[in-house]
């Protein structure tokens, strides 16, 4: 029936060319707003580039300065029975405080506490929150702007060569760090930080490493400091005092490497991962790959070294258009106020669910 309307159309009415310029028009018009004003699935458009059309939810950081830094010296060899050796790092005087088989519950707790009760700013105010839950307690003076190494052990009189079968109820070791001067307590927002240990014994012999670290803040907030996970070897990343990154030209002659061939392959060892032009400057969420520059970070939905669904982002340094906008921004917005942005509430209910086991 509709090759016969066509034909009548043709023989006895213009209307056949009028209907055809009408459908030619009606498709390129169709085709031109799909591309380029509405979001229309068109079938020449590329199904990857409607899927990145959307952006993924971008965070606001601000830069706080952390007076603590702690980390396991030489874990292959730590031990329950052996010790452990921790070096930490303080831009104040602090207080070094260890709690050797901490019960879990009464931590997270205790940690709870914190947020809606009292303030952890010093060691008895923890001991108080956990109701003293412990095996044994080591303090330690942490001098100002020193790395100090401490070694800490289980006395041979409490005779405790593990901690039981899992799932267990005591972490082997809790690291407590607290500023030491009251007066510095008022200046800095992080007034102390929780650190949980674990150490191999008889019955778990998994190699000594650091579970959770948790930033206390003057306000009541509790942050989990998470490590960001970077596709090049750590030491081309962080910058070393001069004394430490003055090579030894006879060494360099050696191998055939001057100190120029060595800088600039460190240089490009930190470019993004997807154009290798630019440096990388942006963390995706959840999965904390630094791995894309500001441009490629516009046209990516799944993390490109896992996969993983890109939930948000944030940049390592903020980018012109951030700039732009702070200066736009009233200065009087409060450290609080920015903090409260971030996901406090997904680290109180991470705590609650550690509280259930």
């Amino acid at each position: 029936m509709a090759a016969v309307f066509l034909v009548m159309l043709y023989e006895y009415s213009p209307l056949f060319y009028i209907t055809l310029i009408f459908l030619c028009f009606f498709v390129t018009t169709a085709v031109i707003l799909g591309w380029f004003v509405w979001d229309i699935p068109v079938i020449i458009r590329n199904s990857e580039e409607t899927e990145s059309g959307t952006r993924v939810q971008r965070k606001r950081m601000v830069q706080v300065k952390n007076p603590f830094a702690l980390e396991v010296l030489n874990p292959g060899a730590a031990s329950v029975v052996g010790g452990v050796n921790l070096k930490s790092h303080c831009i104040e005087k602090c207080l070094l405080t260890v709690y050797w088989g901490c019960n879990v519950h009464k931590l997270h707790e205790g940690l709870q506490k914190h947020v809606y009760s009292f303030r952890i700013k010093v060691p008895q105010k923890l001991e108080e929150a956990i109701d003293r839950q412990y095996l044994y307690q080591e303090t330690f003076l942490i001098e100002k702007q020193s790395d100090s190494e401490k070694f800490f052990q289980l006395p041979k009189y409490l005779t405790i060569k593990d901690f039981g079968s899992l799932p267990r109820t005591r972490y082997p070791l809790v690291a407590l760090l607290t500023l030491a001067e009251e007066e510095d307590r008022d200046i800095y927002e992080i007034v102390s930080m929780v650190t949980v240990i674990h150490v191999p014994d008889e019955k778990y012999r998994l190699t000594c490493r650091i579970l959770y670290q948790y930033l206390l803040t003057a306000q009541g907030h509790i942050y989990d400091l998470k490590r960001l996970f970077v596709p090049v070897d750590e030491t081309s990343l962080p910058a070393q005092p001069p004394s430490e990154t003055s090579l030894d030209k006879k060494l360099l002659e050696k191998f055939g490497t001057t100190e120029e061939e060595l800088n600039s392959q460190n240089e490009s060892s930190k470019d993004c991962v997807v154009c290798q032009n630019a440096p990388v400057n942006w963390v995706l969420l959840p999965c904390r790959h630094a791995c894309l520059c500001d441009c490629c970070v516009n046209y990516f939905k799944q993390c490109p070294m896992c996969r993983e669904f890109v939930a948000e982002s944030f940049a390592l340094l903020r980018t012109e258009e951030e700039v732009g906008a702070v200066k736009g921004d009233d200065d009087n917005q409060t450290f609080e106020g920015i903090w409260e942005e971030s996901d406090e509430e997904n680290i109180h209910n991470d705590v609650n669910e550690q509280l259930d086991i």
